[in-house]
């Protein structure tokens, strides 16, 4: 199989099992969404798939930062939004695993990244601002917050989105956004895990 390897504090450890599952013989090849999670998955011995040589993923494997009953999500609070959401939409199963302070009624309390090429961010920011979120320009030590992609990330507290579909058109009309973290109707299936040891499995309901 090829599998897909999310980043953040959820992927870490699916990723830490799989690495576990392929020293005791487990034959698959991965695709990384993050350098980070390239890292830990070369530190661990799995197979690294270059992608001229895949057509398809067979399974990817993420976390979340907000997942309603819908399946749908708010992901990017690792900053991999854009090449999580690639990956994911390659792939024949997209399978979220989160904690259950991740299962929201609504998303939005957790505030929306958005990945925005560096040229003009001012303009794009002001954008954003424009839907009526309160949008924060991403930092870290001091420095603007770089993604992989070498893009800067904003992030936009729209509060709770009763119509985040109507977010999601809203977001397609910005030429200055390079990717964000609205990912709807994208998981297949969404494993919640909780503090008394259980899970709760949610599946997308057949079309």
């Amino acid at each position: 199989m090829v599998v897909g390897l999310g980043t953040g504090s959820t992927a870490y450890w699916a990723i830490r099992e799989l690495g576990s599952r392929v020293r005791q013989g487990l034959e698959i090849r991965a695709v990384p969404t993050s350098t980070q999670s390239e890292l830990l998955a070369r530190e661990l011995g799995i197979p690294i798939a270059p992608f001229g040589e895949i057509d398809r993923i067979d399974l990817d494997i993420d976390g979340a930062d907000e997942v309603d009953r819908d399946l749908n999500l708010i992901k990017g609070g690792g900053g991999a939004l854009l090449r999580e959401k690639i990956i994911a939409s390659a792939s024949d199963r997209f399978l979220i695993v989160a904690d259950e302070s991740k299962l929201v009624r609504n998303l939005g309390n957790f505030p929306l990244p958005v990945e925005v090429f560096p040229f003009a961010w001012e303009l794009t920011f002001r954008q954003l601002k424009q839907l009526g979120c309160i949008p924060v320009l991403r930092r870290e030590k001091d420095q603007h917050f770089i993604s992989d992609n070498g893009n800067f990330i904003i992030d936009c507290a729209f509060g709770i989105m009763t119509e985040p579909s109507r977010i999601l058109r809203q977001l397609g009309k910005i030429p200055g956004i390079a990717g964000h973290g609205l990912f709807l109707g994208m998981a297949d299936i969404v494993i919640i895990g909780k503090k008394n040891g259980k899970t709760e499995v949610l599946e997308k309901k057949s079309a």
